[in-house]
C-alpha cells in the first residue's frame, strides 16, 4: 500500500468555497478509481481556511495512474489560485484497524 497526507491552507473563506467545490466534482471520479482504497477530506476543527486529505492506494503505481486521470489533471491545475501553501506527506506502509484488505 501507498498512502500520503495533505494539508492544504485557503487563502480565506471565499477560497475556501470554491476549493470545496473543485473538490466536490473531483471526488465522484476518484470514488470510481481502481487502485484508489481511500480518498479522505477533511475539514480541520478550528482552523476553517486548512483542508487536509488522506489518501491510500493499492501501490504507487495506483497513485501515478490518479494523477493522471483528467479530473486529477484539472483538481492540480485549478487548486493553487485559492492556496497560501500545502504540505505533502509521503507514509510508511500503514499498520492499525480498518486496512482495505488486498486480494
Amino acid at each position: 500500500m501507498f498512502a500520503l497526507v495533505v494539508r492544504f491552507e485557503l487563502v480565506d473563506e471565499h477560497a475556501a468555497q470554491a476549493f470545496d467545490a473543485l473538490l466536490a466534482e473531483a471526488l465522484p471520479h476518484i470514488s470510481a478509481e481502481p487502485g484508489t482504497l481511500l480518498y479522505l477530506a477533511h475539514t480541520v476543527e478550528d482552523a476553517p481556511l486548512s483542508r487536509i486529505f488522506y489518501e491510500l492506494y493499492e501501490n504507487r503505481d495506483a497513485h501515478r495512474k490518479h494523477e493522471s486521470y483528467d479530473h486529477t489533471s484539472r483538481f492540480l491545475a485549478e487548486k493553487d489560485q485559492y492556496l497560501t501553501g500545502f504540505r505533502v506527506e509521503f507514509l510508511d506502509e500503514p499498520t492499525g484497524k480498518g486496512l482495505p484488505q488486498l486480494s
